[in-house]
Protein backbone atom coordinates (compact mmCIF):
# COMPACT_ATOMS: atom_id res chain seq x y z
CA UNK A 1 0.00 0.00 0.00
CA UNK A 2 1.43 3.17 -1.04
CA UNK A 3 1.40 6.77 0.86
CA UNK A 4 -0.98 8.02 -0.95
CA UNK A 5 -3.82 4.84 -1.46
CA UNK A 6 -3.22 4.66 2.54
CA UNK A 7 -4.23 8.43 2.88
CA UNK A 8 -7.38 7.69 0.78
CA UNK A 9 -8.16 4.25 3.18
CA UNK A 10 -7.83 6.18 6.42
CA UNK A 11 -10.15 9.12 5.23
CA UNK A 12 -12.41 6.41 3.84
CA UNK A 13 -12.14 4.64 7.17
CA UNK A 14 -12.60 7.54 9.63
CA UNK A 15 -15.49 8.76 7.39
CA UNK A 16 -17.25 5.20 7.67
CA UNK A 17 -16.46 4.91 11.18
CA UNK A 18 -18.04 8.29 12.17
CA UNK A 19 -20.71 7.50 10.58
CA UNK A 20 -21.33 4.15 12.19
CA UNK A 21 -20.36 5.59 15.86
CA UNK A 22 -23.32 8.58 15.18
CA UNK A 23 -25.75 6.04 14.15
CA UNK A 24 -24.66 3.79 17.61
CA UNK A 25 -23.52 0.60 15.21
CA UNK A 26 -20.75 -1.18 15.45
CA UNK A 27 -19.07 -1.64 12.41
CA UNK A 28 -17.73 -5.10 13.24
CA UNK A 29 -20.01 -6.50 15.93
CA UNK A 30 -20.24 -10.29 15.84
CA UNK A 31 -22.43 -13.04 16.12
CA UNK A 32 -22.51 -15.40 19.38
CA UNK A 33 -21.81 -18.27 16.91
CA UNK A 34 -18.92 -16.51 14.14
CA UNK A 35 -15.37 -16.36 15.39
CA UNK A 36 -13.49 -12.61 15.85
CA UNK A 37 -10.75 -12.01 13.51
CA UNK A 38 -7.89 -10.61 14.71
CA UNK A 39 -4.14 -9.34 13.59
CA UNK A 40 -1.02 -9.03 15.59
CA UNK A 41 1.03 -6.25 15.91
CA UNK A 42 4.75 -7.07 17.38
CA UNK A 43 5.78 -10.73 16.99
CA UNK A 44 8.58 -10.42 20.14
CA UNK A 45 8.00 -9.94 23.96
CA UNK A 46 4.37 -9.85 24.61
CA UNK A 47 3.28 -10.40 20.81
CA UNK A 48 4.95 -14.21 21.59
CA UNK A 49 2.51 -14.75 24.20
CA UNK A 50 -0.46 -13.11 23.05
CA UNK A 51 0.17 -15.59 19.93
CA UNK A 52 -0.71 -18.80 20.74
CA UNK A 53 -3.15 -17.44 23.42
CA UNK A 54 -5.59 -16.09 20.49
CA UNK A 55 -4.32 -18.58 18.01
CA UNK A 56 -5.77 -21.30 20.21
CA UNK A 57 -9.25 -19.93 21.13
CA UNK A 58 -12.02 -21.83 19.05
CA UNK A 59 -13.95 -18.62 18.76
CA UNK A 60 -10.87 -16.43 17.44
CA UNK A 61 -8.84 -16.34 13.89
CA UNK A 62 -5.56 -14.87 14.11
CA UNK A 63 -5.02 -13.82 10.53
CA UNK A 64 -2.60 -11.11 10.27
CA UNK A 65 0.93 -11.08 11.69
CA UNK A 66 2.54 -7.59 11.05
CA UNK A 67 6.24 -6.57 12.27
CA UNK A 68 9.12 -4.29 10.71
CA UNK A 69 11.19 -7.56 11.49
CA UNK A 70 10.60 -10.01 8.62
CA UNK A 71 13.00 -12.80 10.39
CA UNK A 72 10.09 -13.74 12.98
CA UNK A 73 7.43 -14.48 10.56
CA UNK A 74 8.26 -18.09 9.93
CA UNK A 75 8.43 -19.31 13.44
CA UNK A 76 5.17 -17.10 14.46
CA UNK A 77 3.28 -18.34 11.01
CA UNK A 78 4.76 -21.60 11.30
CA UNK A 79 3.21 -21.93 14.88
CA UNK A 80 -0.16 -20.88 14.53
CA UNK A 81 -0.47 -22.56 11.66
CA UNK A 82 0.44 -25.89 13.72
CA UNK A 83 -2.28 -24.84 16.31
CA UNK A 84 -4.96 -24.04 13.76
CA UNK A 85 -3.99 -25.38 10.28
CA UNK A 86 -4.33 -22.03 8.58
CA UNK A 87 -1.26 -20.05 8.08
CA UNK A 88 -1.75 -16.28 8.81
CA UNK A 89 -0.90 -13.45 6.40
CA UNK A 90 2.85 -11.73 7.70
CA UNK A 91 3.26 -8.13 6.79
CA UNK A 92 5.83 -4.95 7.86
CA UNK A 93 3.43 -2.59 7.41
CA UNK A 94 0.46 -3.28 9.80
CA UNK A 95 -1.97 -0.66 8.05
CA UNK A 96 -2.37 -3.37 5.06
CA UNK A 97 -4.53 -5.30 7.39
CA UNK A 98 -7.03 -2.41 7.90
CA UNK A 99 -8.35 -2.90 4.42
CA UNK A 100 -9.75 -5.92 5.63
CA UNK A 101 -13.73 -5.50 6.19
CA UNK A 102 -13.68 -8.64 8.40
CA UNK A 103 -10.96 -8.08 10.98
CA UNK A 104 -12.57 -7.16 14.01
CA UNK A 105 -9.08 -6.17 16.19
CA UNK A 106 -6.03 -5.71 16.70
CA UNK A 107 -3.60 -6.91 19.22
CA UNK A 108 -0.84 -4.27 19.89
CA UNK A 109 2.53 -5.67 21.12
CA UNK A 110 5.07 -3.16 19.35
CA UNK A 111 7.42 -0.72 21.38
CA UNK A 112 5.52 2.03 23.52
CA UNK A 113 6.49 4.33 21.07
CA UNK A 114 3.73 3.02 19.02
CA UNK A 115 1.13 2.54 20.93
CA UNK A 116 -0.49 5.53 20.21
CA UNK A 117 -0.80 5.94 16.87
CA UNK A 118 -1.35 2.11 16.17
CA UNK A 119 -4.25 2.48 18.42
CA UNK A 120 -5.61 5.94 16.91
CA UNK A 121 -5.27 4.36 13.10
CA UNK A 122 -6.91 0.81 14.12
CA UNK A 123 -9.70 3.14 15.92
CA UNK A 124 -10.30 5.25 12.44
CA UNK A 125 -10.38 2.24 10.39
CA UNK A 126 -13.28 0.74 12.69
CA UNK A 127 -11.00 -1.97 14.51
CA UNK A 128 -10.92 -2.46 18.32
CA UNK A 129 -7.40 -2.77 20.03
CA UNK A 130 -6.13 -4.70 22.95
CA UNK A 131 -3.00 -2.85 23.80
CA UNK A 132 -0.21 -3.78 25.95
CA UNK A 133 0.63 -1.86 28.32
CA UNK A 134 1.69 1.32 28.85
CA UNK A 135 -1.69 3.47 27.04
CA UNK A 136 1.32 5.48 25.99
CA UNK A 137 4.70 7.32 25.08
CA UNK A 138 3.56 10.63 26.51
CA UNK A 139 0.74 12.26 28.51
CA UNK A 140 -0.96 13.65 25.30
CA UNK A 141 -0.36 10.52 23.53
CA UNK A 142 -2.72 8.79 26.35
CA UNK A 143 -5.46 11.55 25.69
CA UNK A 144 -5.46 10.90 22.14
CA UNK A 145 -6.06 7.55 22.48
CA UNK A 146 -8.96 7.96 24.76
CA UNK A 147 -10.37 10.65 22.60
CA UNK A 148 -10.22 8.26 19.27
CA UNK A 149 -11.55 5.27 21.27
CA UNK A 150 -14.70 7.45 22.24
CA UNK A 151 -15.25 8.97 19.02
CA UNK A 152 -15.29 5.95 16.92
CA UNK A 153 -17.36 4.09 19.84
CA UNK A 154 -14.02 1.07 20.03
CA UNK A 155 -13.62 -1.16 22.39
CA UNK A 156 -10.02 -0.43 23.50
CA UNK A 157 -8.58 -2.68 26.14
CA UNK A 158 -5.07 -2.18 28.04
CA UNK A 159 -2.71 -4.83 29.20
CA UNK A 160 -3.07 -4.80 32.60
CA UNK A 161 -3.68 -8.38 33.21
CA UNK A 162 -4.25 -8.35 36.61
CA UNK A 163 -7.84 -6.70 36.60
CA UNK A 164 -8.80 -9.86 34.93
CA UNK A 165 -7.34 -11.78 38.24
CA UNK A 166 -10.17 -12.52 40.65
CA UNK A 167 -8.13 -12.83 43.81
CA UNK A 168 -7.61 -8.58 42.75
CA UNK A 169 -11.01 -8.02 42.69
CA UNK A 170 -11.47 -9.95 45.76
CA UNK A 171 -8.80 -7.90 47.45
CA UNK A 172 -10.56 -4.13 45.94
CA UNK A 173 -13.59 -5.37 47.95
CA UNK A 174 -11.59 -6.25 50.76
CA UNK A 175 -9.50 -2.85 51.49
CA UNK A 176 -12.56 -1.29 50.72
CA UNK A 177 -14.70 -2.95 53.92
CA UNK A 178 -15.18 -1.57 57.44
CA UNK A 179 -12.27 -4.38 58.30
CA UNK A 180 -9.87 -2.94 56.91
CA UNK A 181 -10.21 0.65 57.69
CA UNK A 182 -9.06 3.86 55.72
CA UNK A 183 -6.16 3.94 53.11
CA UNK A 184 -4.00 6.79 53.82
CA UNK A 185 -0.29 4.86 52.63
CA UNK A 186 0.38 2.22 50.03
CA UNK A 187 3.70 0.99 48.97
CA UNK A 188 4.45 -0.24 45.00
CA UNK A 189 7.55 -2.11 45.12
CA UNK A 190 9.56 -3.10 41.59
CA UNK A 191 12.36 -4.77 42.89
CA UNK A 192 14.18 -7.21 40.59
CA UNK A 193 17.41 -7.60 38.82
CA UNK A 194 18.40 -7.69 35.19
CA UNK A 195 21.07 -7.41 33.03
CA UNK A 196 23.72 -4.94 31.68
CA UNK A 197 22.65 -3.74 28.27
CA UNK A 198 26.13 -2.95 27.61
CA UNK A 199 27.50 -0.01 25.27
CA UNK A 200 27.36 -0.54 21.70
CA UNK A 201 28.47 0.91 18.43
CA UNK A 202 26.14 2.29 15.56
CA UNK A 203 25.96 -0.63 13.04
CA UNK A 204 23.98 -1.32 9.53
CA UNK A 205 20.53 -2.14 9.35
CA UNK A 206 19.88 -6.22 9.99
CA UNK A 207 18.70 -7.74 6.73
CA UNK A 208 14.51 -7.81 6.65
CA UNK A 209 14.16 -5.19 9.16
CA UNK A 210 11.57 -2.13 7.59
CA UNK A 211 13.90 0.82 10.04
CA UNK A 212 11.62 3.38 9.16
CA UNK A 213 8.35 1.58 10.02
CA UNK A 214 10.65 0.27 13.49
CA UNK A 215 11.33 4.22 14.35
CA UNK A 216 7.90 4.84 13.60
CA UNK A 217 7.22 8.45 15.36
CA UNK A 218 10.52 8.26 17.34
CA UNK A 219 13.34 10.38 16.09
CA UNK A 220 15.73 8.99 12.92
CA UNK A 221 18.89 7.92 14.18
CA UNK A 222 21.40 5.25 13.04
CA UNK A 223 20.73 1.74 13.83
CA UNK A 224 22.24 0.34 16.98
CA UNK A 225 20.98 -3.08 18.79
CA UNK A 226 20.77 -0.84 21.87
CA UNK A 227 17.89 0.67 19.75
CA UNK A 228 16.33 -1.76 19.05
CA UNK A 229 14.60 -5.10 20.32
CA UNK A 230 13.79 -5.11 23.94
CA UNK A 231 16.80 -2.80 24.97
CA UNK A 232 14.52 0.19 23.65
CA UNK A 233 12.91 -0.52 26.96
CA UNK A 234 15.61 2.00 28.71
CA UNK A 235 15.68 4.69 26.32
CA UNK A 236 13.72 7.70 26.26
CA UNK A 237 12.67 8.31 23.03
CA UNK A 238 10.93 4.54 22.77
CA UNK A 239 10.02 4.00 26.19
CA UNK A 240 10.67 4.94 30.21
CA UNK A 241 12.81 2.59 31.67
CA UNK A 242 11.12 -0.08 34.45
CA UNK A 243 8.13 2.24 35.67
CA UNK A 244 6.52 2.14 32.65
CA UNK A 245 7.69 -1.48 31.66
CA UNK A 246 6.84 -3.74 34.61
CA UNK A 247 6.33 -1.47 37.56
CA UNK A 248 2.69 -0.38 35.53
CA UNK A 249 1.59 -3.17 36.20
CA UNK A 250 1.88 -3.20 40.45
CA UNK A 251 1.27 0.80 39.95
CA UNK A 252 -2.15 0.07 38.42
CA UNK A 253 -3.39 -2.55 40.39
CA UNK A 254 -2.67 0.05 43.42
CA UNK A 255 -4.34 2.40 41.86
CA UNK A 256 -7.23 0.47 41.33
CA UNK A 257 -7.07 -0.09 44.75
CA UNK A 258 -6.82 3.11 46.47
CA UNK A 259 -9.96 4.44 44.06
CA UNK A 260 -8.65 7.97 43.92
CA UNK A 261 -8.43 10.20 40.95
CA UNK A 262 -5.15 11.92 39.92
CA UNK A 263 -2.82 12.95 42.67
CA UNK A 264 -2.39 16.42 43.56
CA UNK A 265 1.92 16.44 43.30
CA UNK A 266 4.28 14.22 42.57
CA UNK A 267 8.04 14.29 43.64
CA UNK A 268 11.36 11.44 42.48
CA UNK A 269 14.45 10.49 43.41
CA UNK A 270 17.57 8.11 42.28
CA UNK A 271 19.50 7.47 39.36
CA UNK A 272 21.99 4.82 37.52
CA UNK A 273 23.87 3.93 40.73
CA UNK A 274 24.85 0.74 39.47
CA UNK A 275 24.55 0.15 35.85
CA UNK A 276 27.22 1.61 33.12
CA UNK A 277 25.77 0.82 30.38
CA UNK A 278 23.76 2.60 26.72
CA UNK A 279 20.31 2.75 29.47
CA UNK A 280 19.01 6.42 30.13
CA UNK A 281 16.24 5.75 32.65
CA UNK A 282 17.58 5.03 36.38
CA UNK A 283 17.90 1.73 37.65
CA UNK A 284 17.38 3.20 41.23
CA UNK A 285 13.82 4.93 41.32
CA UNK A 286 11.35 6.28 43.88
CA UNK A 287 8.27 7.95 43.55
CA UNK A 288 6.01 9.86 45.79
CA UNK A 289 2.54 10.70 44.63
CA UNK A 290 0.41 13.07 47.31
CA UNK A 291 -3.16 11.84 46.60
CA UNK A 292 -5.99 13.59 48.91
CA UNK A 293 -5.64 12.38 52.85
CA UNK A 294 -3.42 9.02 50.82
CA UNK A 295 0.56 9.14 49.95
CA UNK A 296 1.53 6.34 46.90
CA UNK A 297 5.21 5.37 46.89
CA UNK A 298 6.90 3.52 43.95
CA UNK A 299 10.39 1.83 45.07
CA UNK A 300 12.82 0.10 42.45
CA UNK A 301 15.92 -1.49 42.22
CA UNK A 302 17.16 -3.58 39.36
CA UNK A 303 20.43 -4.92 40.39
CA UNK A 304 18.77 -6.45 43.66
CA UNK A 305 19.63 -10.33 43.47
CA UNK A 306 17.11 -11.16 46.28
CA UNK A 307 14.27 -9.13 45.28
CA UNK A 308 12.95 -11.54 42.95
CA UNK A 309 9.36 -11.71 40.85
CA UNK A 310 6.56 -14.40 41.90
CA UNK A 311 8.08 -17.76 41.45
CA UNK A 312 6.73 -19.62 38.95
CA UNK A 313 5.63 -22.84 41.72
CA UNK A 314 3.99 -20.28 43.75
CA UNK A 315 1.80 -18.60 40.63
CA UNK A 316 -0.73 -20.61 39.96
CA UNK A 317 -0.27 -22.96 43.42
CA UNK A 318 -2.40 -22.41 46.55
CA UNK A 319 1.18 -20.90 48.11
CA UNK A 320 1.92 -17.27 48.89
CA UNK A 321 5.33 -15.24 48.25
CA UNK A 322 8.22 -14.57 50.38
CA UNK A 323 6.70 -11.37 51.25
CA UNK A 324 9.84 -9.37 52.30
CA UNK A 325 12.13 -10.50 49.18
CA UNK A 326 8.35 -10.15 46.86
CA UNK A 327 10.25 -7.54 44.64
CA UNK A 328 6.58 -6.86 42.76
CA UNK A 329 4.71 -7.01 45.80
CA UNK A 330 2.04 -3.99 46.80
CA UNK A 331 1.42 -2.71 50.65
CA UNK A 332 -1.80 -1.31 51.69
CA UNK A 333 -1.69 0.04 54.94
CA UNK A 334 -5.44 0.37 56.56
CA UNK A 335 -6.08 2.04 59.70
CA UNK A 336 -7.32 -1.53 61.15
CA UNK A 337 -5.44 -3.76 58.99
CA UNK A 338 -2.53 -4.23 56.54
CA UNK A 339 -2.34 -6.17 53.39
CA UNK A 340 0.31 -8.07 50.99
CA UNK A 341 -0.74 -8.88 47.32
CA UNK A 342 1.22 -9.98 45.08
CA UNK A 343 1.18 -9.17 41.30
CA UNK A 344 2.46 -12.45 39.42
CA UNK A 345 -0.33 -14.49 41.32
CA UNK A 346 0.68 -15.21 44.70
CA UNK A 347 -2.50 -13.85 46.20
CA UNK A 348 -2.56 -11.94 48.95
CA UNK A 349 -2.72 -11.63 53.14
CA UNK A 350 -4.08 -9.65 55.40
CA UNK A 351 -2.58 -8.54 58.91
CA UNK A 352 -4.43 -7.41 61.99
CA UNK A 353 -3.20 -5.14 64.41
CA UNK A 354 -1.12 -7.36 66.26
CA UNK A 355 0.81 -9.04 63.54
CA UNK A 356 -1.44 -11.86 63.19
CA UNK A 357 -2.52 -13.38 59.46
CA UNK A 358 -6.06 -12.93 59.92
CA UNK A 359 -7.17 -13.46 55.81
CA UNK A 360 -5.50 -15.36 52.65
CA UNK A 361 -6.74 -15.33 49.24
CA UNK A 362 -4.88 -17.36 46.63
CA UNK A 363 -4.06 -15.96 42.89
CA UNK A 364 -3.52 -17.74 39.76
CA UNK A 365 -1.26 -15.69 37.06
CA UNK A 366 -1.90 -17.99 33.91
CA UNK A 367 -5.73 -17.55 34.47
CA UNK A 368 -5.69 -13.37 34.88
CA UNK A 369 -3.86 -13.55 31.07
CA UNK A 370 -6.08 -16.12 29.61
CA UNK A 371 -9.15 -14.41 31.09
CA UNK A 372 -8.21 -11.07 30.19
CA UNK A 373 -7.66 -11.55 26.48
CA UNK A 374 -11.06 -13.21 26.87
CA UNK A 375 -12.78 -9.86 28.00
CA UNK A 376 -11.54 -8.38 25.60
CA UNK A 377 -12.89 -10.82 23.25
CA UNK A 378 -16.40 -10.96 25.02
CA UNK A 379 -16.55 -6.73 24.47
CA UNK A 380 -15.80 -6.67 20.65
CA UNK A 381 -19.27 -9.17 20.73
CA UNK A 382 -21.18 -6.58 23.51
CA UNK A 383 -19.44 -3.21 23.10
CA UNK A 384 -19.62 -2.97 26.66
CA UNK A 385 -16.66 -1.67 27.77
CA UNK A 386 -13.55 -3.64 28.77
CA UNK A 387 -11.90 -3.91 32.59
CA UNK A 388 -8.61 -2.34 31.79
CA UNK A 389 -10.78 0.35 29.55
CA UNK A 390 -8.04 2.65 27.97
CA UNK A 391 -9.44 5.45 30.01
CA UNK A 392 -8.26 3.38 32.75
CA UNK A 393 -5.34 2.46 31.53
CA UNK A 394 -4.85 6.28 30.86
CA UNK A 395 -5.06 7.08 34.14
CA UNK A 396 -2.61 4.63 35.62
CA UNK A 397 0.43 5.08 32.88
CA UNK A 398 -0.41 8.80 34.18
CA UNK A 399 1.30 7.99 37.31
CA UNK A 400 4.28 6.38 35.55
CA UNK A 401 4.88 9.03 33.29
CA UNK A 402 4.65 11.56 36.10
CA UNK A 403 7.44 9.10 38.06
CA UNK A 404 9.17 10.09 35.40
CA UNK A 405 8.89 13.55 34.88
CA UNK A 406 9.54 14.21 38.36
CA UNK A 407 12.80 12.33 38.09
CA UNK A 408 13.96 14.25 34.80
CA UNK A 409 12.90 17.50 35.97
CA UNK A 410 14.50 16.74 39.32
CA UNK A 411 12.00 18.99 41.74
CA UNK A 412 8.30 18.17 43.64
CA UNK A 413 5.83 18.85 40.44
CA UNK A 414 2.31 20.03 41.06
CA UNK A 415 -0.65 18.70 38.64
CA UNK A 416 -3.55 20.69 36.95
CA UNK A 417 -6.27 18.02 37.48
CA UNK A 418 -7.83 20.38 34.02
CA UNK A 419 -5.16 19.43 31.68
CA UNK A 420 -3.35 16.20 33.68
CA UNK A 421 0.12 18.76 33.19
CA UNK A 422 1.71 21.02 35.69
CA UNK A 423 1.08 23.50 37.28
CA UNK A 424 3.50 26.56 36.40
CA UNK A 425 6.21 24.68 34.97
CA UNK A 426 6.94 25.15 31.35
CA UNK A 427 10.01 22.36 31.42
CA UNK A 428 7.32 19.60 33.24
CA UNK A 429 4.99 20.57 30.41
CA UNK A 430 8.05 20.35 27.58
CA UNK A 431 7.50 16.36 28.61
CA UNK A 432 3.70 16.09 27.86
CA UNK A 433 4.37 15.98 24.03
CA UNK A 434 7.14 14.45 21.69
CA UNK A 435 7.99 15.94 18.10
CA UNK A 436 7.02 13.49 15.69
CA UNK A 437 8.35 12.66 12.30
CA UNK A 438 6.52 12.41 9.30
CA UNK A 439 4.81 10.76 8.31
CA UNK A 440 4.22 8.99 11.71
CA UNK A 441 2.56 11.67 13.45
CA UNK A 442 0.08 10.82 16.07
CA UNK A 443 -3.11 13.09 15.06
CA UNK A 444 -4.12 16.28 16.76
CA UNK A 445 -7.66 15.57 15.31
CA UNK A 446 -8.85 12.07 16.03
Amino acid sequence: MNSLDRRAFLKHAVLTSTMAAAAGVSINARGANERVVLGLMGLRGRGSFLAPLAATRDDVELRYLADPDTNFFEQRAGDIEKHTGKRPVCMQDFREMLDDPELDGILMATPDHWHALGTIWACQAGKDVYVEKPASHNIWEGQQMVKAARKYDRVVQMGTQNRSAEYCQKAYEYVHSKEFGDIHFVRVMNSKQHGNIGKKENTDVPPGVNYDIWLGPAPMRPFNENHFHYAWHWLWAYSGGDIINDGIHQIDIAHWLIDQPLPKAVCAAGGKHFFDDDQEAPDTHTVNWEFDRLTMVFEQTLWAPYMKKTPMEVRDLDLLPNWPFSGTRIEVYGTEQFMFLGRHGGGWEVFDKDGNSVRVEHGYFERSNKDHLGNFIDCIRSREKPRADIELGHRSTLLSHYGNIAYRTGRKLSIDPATEGFINDDEANGYVKRQYREPWVVPEEV
